[in-house]
């Protein structure tokens, strides 16, 4: 919400505070001040007042005049200067007129500054602004002109070189608010005008409603029916008569503006600006053009159509409400007025509404509909049948004002049946006790008084000594018990006074789990490469799973779909992490970021169903709320790992160089950190038609050791598919996705300490050329088997394929390291061991070299 400043001032005004002082008072109680911006114009001491002296043809433009305009004194000289030479193209620019002028250096609204310029030939000093020039009205709304200070109401008469800041609202600060959804007493500007006299102590001016110039009673001419009391607390009307539709008065603009609101005309930015003040919503009918001088408050028929005053029609259901008259629906309430009864330029009577709606049903209609106002949003949050009052006093006042109308005897006044108000005690001890220190009954009673609420003291008992408190309306459905009595204490007493103390532990022994600590050694791990973590959303577009190939009987299919989706492109939960790892790699690589080494780690999503003949649906399931439909939500944590451009320190030196590309090789590095730092068994076999997101050829899944001698797959590890990654704007791209939950089951929680070898190991260098289709990992496996007890490691270090090998074959360079229990091995040592690896090796089809 877009309080401005000056309009605040005027109902509390804390003199020595600025807007920033302000800002962190009202934070620091708990009226969140999300920013302070800047309305209107800038440089504000270059508009000032000036009076045209003489308006004469230019010579080479048939709209544009060249006028001498008188600005007054220089500044701080006591001398005459010369008139200004302006040249203006507006219609109505005459002799004799006061007008408010941008001189040289002043800023525009749009940021435009104002300097010297030459228009056809004649040398311009300044500008005649018009109201939109000035912020005065929408800067696309259409001008008939200049702004021409005689023709308003002002109180006093304005000489030359008066700065225009003192003769009409141009600039100014507003205070944006996060307004929490319990507090509706705060969505009208003296509502935050109260919570600044509680925060600060400066004087609190008299509510705008205090004065009524309406009546109570019967009114002729008009007639109001609720048929559903339990969706319309209460309703108000007055009928006003004589109404002169027009512009409003430019303070009445200028305030709605500043306020993020569109001036429209003086009947409606009436009832915006009460709205604004006091937080209460209202709406004006053309009565004349309410069929029978009738309105009936209903529930809708299904199907039932309204023609809203944004030009659109609206198709409704039986749940929601809507104002309707002997012809029809022309409103639905509390969300938007109907195009029938709006107050158009001939519009002469007024029926002015205020009423009060349920906040649960107006938000559900907001929402089917699609369509939110100033008005839903305020009833949504729960308003008090009070405030209807409120709100047609102070409306009442601007019409007779603004408009010229005359208000009718009496008020309609349906369903309400007086007020009901709730006493809460404050014992003084629970104060201390809850807050960690005392506060003297006096200060809380000050306290709450200044937001509202009567307090008496009462003294009848020792331990239930304090205060009687009784709850204003506004805060009704807010404050229901003693704790929130506290609340309101120690917010505006000042939450920094309250002393830090740790809480009781009450036995809590604050261990992390088994599987967050395998979640936080994954992580740690790759950080430890030098990759850097994002955080994608949990929701998705659906549109995901065609663009990675997925086909329709695929297990990542089981999707689920949220009932109420913040948009389409957000309406299932995302069933892999891949998704957002694109996306996120994507964003950088478009951002001269071609060279990306990210992981995540986060929560996926898959539906689950099992019907009657055990085997498992692939619909989707949905999810609404914080219940799911009948169909199960299977969620796991996951971790995944994106390469893509250039490696650096994502990965280790190895056969293939310090620094490489992107790929199979990289990833499964990777993957190969995060997985022995858990002590488990893995392997990796090729599987691309599980994953037809990958690569053919570059692709496998993981296996790990489970419960007796299966395996349990536990993700991919690949390079991404061409055509997949091509989706995402990227080049060769490689991944690896595993699931943590699955890794914690396997990995022993306490592994078991193996002794530090006391000799040395002895290496020895091997070379083998072998068929191409023979993996390199059935080799090292081979090896192992082959080389016993006295193989304490293997591994490749270069790979070779040339015409010294042979088409269709490649060397590969293994290292050997043999080491003994009890002494230094020699090569005699190791030399049965080593032949048996030789004679393994030919069982593959393989030939040492050299």
């Amino acid at each position: 919400m877009r309080v401005p400043l000056d309009w605040l001032r005027e109902y509390c005004d804390p003199k020595t505070l600025d807007a920033k002082g302000i800002e962190e008072r009202l934070t620091m109680t708990g009226t969140k001040v999300e920013a302070i911006h800047h309305h209107g114009v800038g440089a504000v001491e270059k508009f000032v007042v000036g009076r045209v002296l003489e308006v004469v043809q230019h010579p080479d433009a048939d709209r544009l005049k060249v006028c001498k305009v008188d600005l007054g004194d220089d500044e701080g000289g006591g001398t005459t200067p010369p008139p200004a030479t302006i040249v203006c193209g507006a219609p109505n620019v005459a002799v004799g007129q006061t007008v408010a002028v941008a001189t040289l250096g002043a800023v525009m609204g749009d940021g435009t500054k104002i300097k010297q310029a030459k228009l056809r030939g004649v040398v311009s000093e300044g500008m005649i602004c018009a109201e939109n020039e000035l912020d005065l009205s929408p800067p696309n709304s259409p001008s008939e002109g200049i702004l021409v200070l005689d023709d308003l109401t002002l109180d006093a008469e304005f000489a030359p070189g008066t700065p225009l800041a003192d003769v009409l609202p141009i600039a100014g600060e507003v205070l944006e608010l996060e307004i929490t959804p319990n507090r509706p007493d705060c969505l009208g500007v003296y509502g935050v005008a109260r919570e600044l006299h509680a925060a600060t102590g400066a004087p609190l001016a008299d509510a705008p409603w205090g004065e009524d110039s309406g009546s109570d009673g019967h009114v002729d001419g008009a007639e109001v029916v609720v048929e559903c009391p339990d969706l319309c607390q209460r309703f108000t009307a007055r009928v006003f008569e004589g109404v002169e539709v027009g512009p409003s008065p430019l303070w009445l603009k200028a305030r709605l503006m500043a306020a993020g609101q569109k001036p429209i005309n003086n009947v409606v930015d009436i009832t915006n600006y009460a709205m604004l003040l006091t937080g209460q919503p209202l709406h004006a009918f053309d009565l004349d053009h309410v069929a029978g001088h009738r309105l009936t408050v209903r529930r809708a028929k299904e199907g039932e159509q309204v023609d809203t005053l944004d030009g659109e029609t609206r198709t409704l259901d039986a749940e929601m409400v809507v104002i309707a008259d002997t012809e029809g629906p022309t409103s639905i309430a509390g969300v938007k007025g109907g195009a029938r009864s709006e107050v158009r330029p001939e519009t002469r009577r007024v029926l002015l509404e205020v009423a009060c709606w349920s906040g649960p049903n107006i938000h559900r209609t907001s929402w089917n509909l699609g369509l939110r106002s100033e008005a839903s949003g305020r009833f949504e949050k729960g308003l008090a049948p009070e405030q209807c009052m409120h709100a047609q006093a102070v409306a009442t006042k601007l019409l007779i004002e603004c408009c010229g109308a005359r208000v009718a005897p009496g008020t309609i006044d349906v369903g309400w049946d007086g007020e009901h108000p709730q006493v809460v005690r404050l014992r003084e001890a629970r104060v201390e006790t809850i807050l960690g220190l005392p506060v003297p009954r006096e200060r809380q009673a000050e306290i709450l008084e200044a937001l509202d609420f009567q307090t008496v003291t009462v003294l009848d008992q020792p331990e239930r000594s304090g205060l009687d408190v009784t709850v204003p309306a506004l805060r009704r459905v807010d404050v229901t018990r003693e704790v929130d009595l506290i609340e309101e204490v120690a917010r505006i007493d000042g939450l920094e006074k309250l002393p830090a103390t740790l809480p009781a532990r009450r036995g809590a022994v604050g261990l992390l789990s088994h599987a967050q600590k395998v979640r936080r050694a994954a992580e740690d791990a790759l950080v430890g490469r030098g990759l850097y973590e994002v955080v994608g959303w949990s929701f998705t577009d659906p549109g995901l799973l065609d663009r990675l190939r997925l086909p329709e009987e695929h297990p990542l299919r089981r999707v689920v779909r949220l009932e109420n989706p913040m948009s389409e492109t957000q309406s299932t939960m995302r069933p892999t992490l891949l998704g957002s790892l694109l996306d996120a790699a994507r964003h950088n690589v478009a951002r001269n970021g071609p060279d990306m080494a990210i992981f995540e780690s986060g929560a996926v999503y898959r539906a689950t169903h099992v019907g009657a003949a055990g085997k498992e649906n692939h619909e989707s399931a949905a999810v609404a709320g914080d219940h799911t439909s009948a169909t199960p939500v299977e969620e796991h944590h996951a971790l995944g790992a994106l390469l893509t451009g250039a490696l650096g320190g994502s990965a280790s030196k190895s056969w293939r160089g310090e620094r490489g590309e992107a790929d199979f090789f990289a990833v499964k590095a990777l993957l190969e950190g995060v997985l022995d730092k858990f002590h488990v068994a893995w392997s990796v076999r090729p599987a691309a038609e599980e994953w037809p997101f990958l690569h053919p050829g570059r692709a496998a899944e993981v296996l790990i050791a489970g419960d007796g001698a299966e395996l349990v797959r536990l993700g991919f590890v690949g390079e991404v598919h061409p055509l997949v990654a091509e989706q995402w704007d990227l080049e060769r791209t490689a991944v690896f996705a595993i699931d943590l939950g699955k890794l914690a089951t396997a990995s022993p929680p306490v592994p078991a300490f193996a002794p530090f070898a006391s000799v040395p190991s002895l290496r020895q260098d091997l070379a083998v050329v072998l068929p191409d289709s023979v993996a390199a990992a059935r080799v090292l496996e081979r090896v192992k088997q082959a080389g016993g007890e006295m193989l304490d490691d293997v591994s490749v270090f270069d790979v070779y394929t040339g015409p010294q090998v042979g088409e269709g074959k490649r060397s590969l360079a293994l290292a050997l390291s043999f080491r003994g229990r009890e002494q230094t091995l020699t090569d005699e040592d190791v030399a049965p061991a080593r032949a048996k690896i030789v004679a393994a090796l030919g069982e593959l089809g393989g030939e040492l070299r050299g």
